[in-house]
């Protein structure tokens, strides 16, 4: 879906190009913090109990679980240090 006219569309980019690349390269950083914050902040919405190394396994599936198999997922997961999914793995 693309509901933005392209005269905006256009400006947008233009505005982005201006800026130097570090910049772009900060902007790009605080986004994905943001982005890291509100999914954190919905995880432990859905499970407040979560512990420290659940949490980072929970937030790893949410934001990268789909870019792998599930053998990968489970890889992934072993090899984190004090990584997690619940109290028994």
């Amino acid at each position: 879906m693309n509901d933005t006219p392209a005269k905006i569309e256009q400006r947008y980019k233009e505005m982005l190009l201006s800026k130097s690349p570090l910049a772009r390269l900060k902007m790009a950083s605080r986004m994905y913090d943001s982005g890291r914050k509100l999914v954190m902040s919905g995880i432990l919405k859905e499970s407040p109990h979560l512990d420290k190394s659940q949490l980072r396994a929970h937030l790893f599936l949410r934001m990268y679980g789909n870019d792998f198999t599930d053998n990968e997922r489970e890889r992934i997961i072993k090899k984190i240090p004090n990584m997690q999914l619940d109290a028994d793995s």
